[in-house]
């Protein structure tokens, strides 16, 4: 999936948050990012994300936890996670995870991936039946990414990673639950200043268009499919041709829902060579 968008979609603020090449010597680096999640300009959450980008194998990891006001109406936390090797200048995702708990609720969800498909998924608690939800077949579970590996995107080439064509861009996510594609497109250009970046940021719309796995007559999922103005704001991972959210905007009837970053900080990973002589 040359140039494919990575930038997953995530429940709408209950998780908003939650390829990846270039030569070897470019392609080896760690990024931790803090970001925090508002909603009409109140706090709901903060969260963590560790990216490791080595020569032939990527790991990342988000963390998060509401916080402030919405801790009034339920407090929650989780996490998610993917791994998997890089092959012929590209993410081959092998494991996701994720683990979602608030109040009394939780949801825990794992795949195993080959070759761009879903191979094992176990979710629990098991999704409710509805006799209108679409089903998901196993086409559906073929040539996708997950949404972790898809909250990243990788530039191919040697030109301008902040050009406008780097927003044209097209993922087909699953979810575990949900089949779903992504569709990006050039808005604008901005400058952003936060701890361990400051430069341009890609300011990109989001198009969201489910597949399988969903009810149509939902209300959410309409609102979704007819949002005009939603953005993911990317911004590159110094020494690599990845460029990841600095921000994600998706608006709601009760006010714009953030996701922001506050710390993009990066640094380099040790070669695998300096690491079998300590």
């Amino acid at each position: 999936m040359n140039g494919s968008a990575r930038c997953g979609l995530g429940a709408v603020l209950g998780a908003l948050l939650f390829g990846l090449t270039a030569p070897a010597a470019q392609a080896q680096a760690r990024l931790d990012a803090r970001y925090v999640v508002t909603l009409g300009g109140v706090k709901l959450g903060e969260g963590s994300w560790l990216v490791d980008i080595g020569q032939d194998r990527f790991s990342a990891e988000a963390k998060g936890a509401t916080s402030g006001l919405a801790r009034i109406f339920s407090s929650g936390h989780g996490t998610t996670a993917s791994r998997g090797a890089i092959r012929n200048g590209q993410f081959a995702p092998s494991h996701y995870a994720l683990y979602v708990k608030w109040g009394k609720k939780f949801e825990d969800l794992r795949m195993k991936m080959a070759g761009g498909a879903i191979k094992e998924l176990t979710v629990l608690p098991p999704m409710v039946e509805h006799p209108d939800r679409i089903r998901v077949s196993d086409a559906h579970k073929r040539n996708v990414m997950d949404p972790m590996t898809g909250a990243m995107l990788r530039v191919p080439g040697n030109g301008d990673l902040m050009a406008p064509e780097v927003c044209r861009q097209h993922a087909p996510i699953f979810d575990g639950r949900m089949r779903y594609d992504l569709t990006l497109a050039y808005k604008r250009t901005e400058q952003v200043q936060t701890a361990g970046y400051s430069g341009p940021a890609l300011v990109c719309a989001i198009y969201f268009a489910p597949l399988a796995g969903y009810v149509p007559d939902r209300s959410a999922v309409k609102y979704l499919i007819q949002q005009r103005d939603m953005e993911t704001w990317l911004v590159p991972i110094a020494g690599t041709r990845v460029l990841v959210p600095y921000k994600v905007v998706i608006p709601t009837p009760i006010g714009q829902g953030v996701l922001q970053a506050t710390q993009l900080a990066v640094s380099p990973l040790p070669s695998r060579a300096s690491l079998t002589t300590q």
